[in-house]
């Protein structure tokens, strides 16, 4: 039995099409917030529609990274519009603790197509790596429509990605490593987006 969650619902159920009157009958143990206790899924992923940020998040997946699903949970935490996921089409779904239930996830063959649908959206691509030419995350004016592109851990951006991206950002570091991990990149170059465009 899970100690997460709430109980069966108390008293009269609601008279409200959102919610599940499974989860009202037997509780839900979800790892969902407040707001959306005991909501059927599909409802749940409405309501985020409605105030999705304007950002994308993309990811190179040339080796089946397994970092990919925690990007995703960062991604549905930031409610960033959609995650792309660009090459190999399987990954790893497990460190999105269920998270890509709810979350736009939207595949591409390769960079290329990636280019074009970007492209086609009017979107610029922005790149988080630490190579030659790249601008200091601090000191960078996130666009408010965008996609931030991450590499695999490890080799990174692809050359051909960099090439396609309209402005590389690399994130401070002050320690001893050369890089820090890839899901950490992408929710620190998120919440970065969050602090410029979002008013609290």
């Amino acid at each position: 039995m899970s100690t997460n969650g709430v109980g069966p619902w108390l008293g009269e159920w609601p008279d409200d099409p959102r919610f599940d009157h499974e989860l009202l009958r037997h509780g839900d143990t979800r790892n969902v917030i407040d707001r959306y206790r005991y909501w059927r899924m599909e409802a749940i992923v409405a309501d985020l529609d409605e105030h999705r940020h304007p950002f994308h998040v993309a990811i190179e997946n040339w080796q089946h990274d397994m970092n990919i699903g925690s990007i995703v949970r960062s991604a549905n935490a930031f409610a960033a519009d959609t995650v792309h996921i660009i090459g190999r089409r399987r990954w790893n779904k497990r460190g999105a603790m269920v998270t890509d239930r709810y979350q736009h996830v939207q595949h591409h063959d390769d960079v290329a197509g990636f280019v074009e649908w970007a492209k086609d959206a009017g979107l610029p691509i922005i790149a988080i790596d630490n190579v030659p030419g790249s601008v200091i995350i601090e000191t960078f004016a996130f666009p408010r429509e965008c996609v931030l592109l991450f590499g695999q851990e490890g080799p990174g951006l692809s050359p051909e990605a960099i090439a396609a991206s309209d402005a590389v950002v690399e994130i401070s570091q002050f320690g001893s490593t050369r890089s820090i991990n890839a899901s950490a990149a992408a929710a620190v170059a998120m919440h970065a987006w969050i602090t410029q465009h979002v008013t609290f």
